[in-house]
């Protein structure tokens, strides 16, 4: 059998490895940001008719514009979108790639300010697109000058801004989206995977009269749906048509419409949950506090903590107590997921065990 160094793999991607966090099947898992609290059955079941309305008509390709799907993340978002400025691919990851693949590549570059999303690099890599991550300021804030200063410096093609931020938590007002969209010519992307946990203001206001700011979205947090792989995109109309040049055709399933179909006619019973998830994380970083350590304000549904000698010791004696978090590779940090009432007490309480 060979061996991957035994084919002819682009030059760039020898010696690189997959990304992934890991997928192990233990009690608590708080390590990828999922909703722990799950879909509500009402909705589960309003989804299988609506998947079982979809079966009979699989011989045939899926709708290739998914206007009515459109309609509904624009209906969703509000702020007078129509379904044209309204774009939707199998998840958040594949809208970010349809974005390099149409702006970015090897005669532009792209930017970010990090601690941010590790697979920004990953999208950059695989599009050719030269990617460099700039550092944030104190506490991992960003100031509507530091991120004008930085983009003016670099003039890149594409810059992303994640907010609120992964994997610190941290958030960013529309002063800076604003600061940034002006200090250059190029893409500006708002990434909004974690929005519906914030208290901060959706970057969507400030889409009128501004075609290169475009704001990414994803059901796979707050809707409770990373299995279902449905990422989302507002911007304008031409923004959407230059990703509909990029796409491959028929991109996003009969089964996977009907899903998102179905979830976001119950948005509002799909939502029900955040604020209790922001209690428990505002609950996680009260109870890190009193064990001596540090968490970062929290925007999303985790929680960056940071005072752990060996981060990577305290990951393996937590997992064998079954409970996972995310090891993100920032000093002396851990990044927790918030879940349930009962997912956060077993985190806690194994936590202090392990810190004794």
């Amino acid at each position: 059998m060979a061996k991957l160094d035994d084919l002819p793999l682009r030059p760039d991607l020898r010696g690189q490895k997959p990304y992934g966090a890991p997928q192990l099947n233990v009690p608590v898992q708080l390590n990828v940001n999922e909703n722990t609290f799950g879909i509500p059955e009402v909705v589960a079941l309003d989804i299988v008719q609506e998947l079982a309305s979809e079966v009979i008509h699989l011989n045939r390709y899926p709708d290739r514009e998914f206007l009515n799907l459109r309609g509904q993340f624009a209906e969703y978002l509000g702020g007078g979108l129509g379904p044209s400025q309204l774009w939707a691919a199998n998840g958040s990851n594949e809208i970010l790639t349809q974005i390099f693949q149409a702006f970015g590549g090897p005669s532009t570059s792209a930017i970010s300010f990090g601690p941010t999303y590790s697979m920004y690099p990953n999208i950059a890599r695989i599009t050719l697109t030269p990617y460099a991550e700039v550092p944030r300021e104190a506490d991992f804030g960003l100031t509507a000058g530091y991120v004008s200063e930085q983009i003016r410096k670099i003039n890149p093609g594409i810059v992303l801004l994640c907010n609120p931020n992964n994997p610190t938590g941290t958030s960013i007002d529309s002063e800076v989206v604003l600061a940034a969209y002006e200090a250059f010519d190029g893409i500006l992307v708002v990434d909004e995977a974690y929005a519906e946990f914030s208290d901060q203001e959706s970057a969507i206001s400030l889409l009128p009269g501004r075609e290169r700011l475009v704001v990414s979205r994803t059901m796979s947090k707050a809707f409770a749906f990373a299995g279902t792989r449905v990422g989302y995109l507002a911007g304008d109309a031409a923004f959407v048509d230059a990703l509909r040049i990029v796409r491959l055709p028929y991109h996003l399933s009969a089964l996977t419409q009907a899903a998102a179909r179905a979830a976001l006619r119950h948005s509002a019973r799909m939502l029900e949950n955040v604020e209790q998830i922001k209690v428990q994380r505002n609950r996680i970083a009260a109870g890190v506090t009193t064990m001596g350590l540090m968490a970062y304000d929290s925007q999303a549904n985790f929680v960056l903590v940071e005072g752990f000698s060996d981060p990577a010791a305290t990951f393996e004696a937590l997992l064998e107590r079954g409970v996972i978090i995310r090891n993100v590779g920032i000093a002396n940090s851990l990044r927790i997921t918030a879940g349930t009432e009962a997912e956060t007490s077993k985190l806690l309480g194994e936590l202090s065990l392990v810190l004794e």
